[in-house]
């Protein structure tokens, strides 16, 4: 079990046109990185993602709920936004089998389907809710703040939905709230009502959280191994632990991008794998990096590469022709699966026809890999930064290994760009006109701010006639 990461194709002297980070932007790199390093490693105390992987109380408190709920209900709905969300979304889409809610009972081993609710759109909730029977229903509210709007108004919903089917008081036994420890109103709530809760540590932001309850507990409903998955994730902190650039796999990752945006205009980063599991890897992967680095530095300037999420082969057929041939303001990241070319054998069949006939005795898993290969290399012949993380298969450790991977990769990188990679300033305002709007009690200044706005003007308006 094991990761590696080739970057190769990152480096001048192999890309053409003058391109490529260069041996002396590397060396001189190591000694910013170690100073990096130095700082996240420091803060141990206030990151609590660093050790949320050895934390065997966090862990009990999941499988204890996990234990005393098995069997008794079909279907899981995950409340939540952004990192309450994405993470276990992902989480479900790698290590689950593919469709896994479509599956029989039989099928996922007695384990129940999970659903999550990720925003705020009423065709979704309205049409989920319509699906489910919620006599035979667990619903698991995430937010460490307690008071995430999109999530409590999903709450009230589903929580008003839960008392129809059950009644008041049984309603309680069908929740786990999964919150802050001590502060917020799902704190007040469980206390207030002797509804079971887990908690998010004070000390450990939402992008970060997919190795505590959030992740856990909806990983463990559904069957995932998550000690492994933990351990994988334990496997690279202790890897990273070493402050020198050429062994740390997050910190070459974290460097390498940083140099590229910085030193050579590659402000869009792309992480593409290359396997139809890690799809939503690659957009939890999107909001980790954007929201920890998109930031105004205390200088004054704006900093913050742009991620992208791309799917190989799939995207090789949207998106691969503009990083081809459009800007040259991007890295691509593959992650490539080893241990698959004997997936999927393609049949011998019209041998007559060039298109079909040279495909017959290869396979699935050779192809994909193939095409990963041939995609990196054509861009490398472009002068187009990419590198590519390999993994020995898809499984709890290596999804946890990848996970904390770029977790710590942000980390390093908050400390290169100069940025607090752990708050999200650029997202309150939007918030504070939202609460203003709807009428929540110390908004008042924010009313005003939003009042003082110009108004839509009708000379840029168009509204074509009927």
């Amino acid at each position: 079990m094991a990761l590696s990461f080739d970057f190769t194709n990152m480096m001048a002297g192999v890309l053409p046109h003058d391109a490529g980070i260069t041996e002396r932007e590397w060396h001189d790199a190591a000694a910013t990185f170690t100073r990096a390093h130095t700082a996240v490693h420091a803060r141990t105390a206030d990151l609590g993602f660093l050790t949320l992987a050895t934390s065997e109380a966090l862990l009990a408190s999941s499988l204890t709920v996990a234990e005393r709920v098995n069997g008794r209900f079909d279907d899981v709905l995950l409340l939540g936004i952004g990192g309450s969300a994405l993470g276990p979304i992902a989480l479900r889409t790698a290590l689950c089998p593919p469709r896994w809610n479509e599956l029989t009972a039989a099928q996922r081993g007695g384990r129940p389907r999970l659903h999550v609710l990720d925003n705020v759109d009423p065709a979704t909730i309205g049409s989920t809710l319509d699906r489910l029977d919620l006599t035979r229903t667990l619903v698991l509210v995430v937010s460490k703040s307690g008071g995430t709007v999109e999530t409590m108004a999903q709450y009230l919903i589903v929580r008003d939905a839960l008392a129809q089917a059950v009644g008041e008081e049984a309603a309680r036994d069908h929740l786990v709230l999964v919150t802050d420890p001590e502060v917020g109103a799902l704190r007040r709530i469980a206390r207030d009502e002797g509804i079971a809760a887990v908690e998010i540590p004070a000390n450990v932001g939402g992008r970060f959280s997919v190795l505590s309850p959030v992740g856990i507990l909806p990983a463990a409903l559904i069957g995932i191994d998550v000690r492994a998955l933990l351990a994988g994730a334990a496997h690279i902190t202790a890897q990273a632990q070493g402050a020198e650039l050429a062994g740390n796999l997050p910190g070459a990752f974290a460097v390498l991008q940083w140099l590229a945006d910085t030193r050579h205009g590659r402000s869009v980063q792309v992480l593409m794998p290359y396997a139809d599991p890690l799809r939503d890897l690659a957009l939890w992967f999107v909001q980790l990096w954007a929201e920890s680095l998109g930031k105004i530095r205390p200088d004054g300037t704006s900093v913050g590469p742009t991620p992208l999420p791309a799917l190989g082969a799939t995207d090789q057929h949207s998106q691969v022709q503009l990083f081809m041939e459009g800007p040259q303001d991007k890295t691509v990241t593959f992650v490539a699966v080893k241990g698959r070319t004997n997936d999927g054998r393609i049949p011998a069949r019209h041998a007559d026809i060039p298109e079909l006939g040279y495909l017959g005795g290869h396979t699935l898993g050779e192809l994909i890999d193939i095409e990963q290969r041939a995609t990196a290399g054509a861009l490398a012949a472009r002068g187009r930064f990419n590198a590519t993380i390999h993994v020995d298969r898809i499984d709890a450790w290596h999804l946890g290994a990848l996970m904390q991977l770029f977790a710590l990769a942000t980390a390093y990188a908050g400390e290169l760009y100069g940025v607090n990679a752990f708050d999200q300033p650029g997202v309150e305002l939007g918030k504070q006109f939202a609460y203003a709007m709807l009428g929540r009690a110390g908004s008042e200044a924010a009313r005003s701010e939003w009042d003082a706005l110009p108004k839509p003007n009708p000379r840029y308006m168009i509204t074509p006639g009927v």
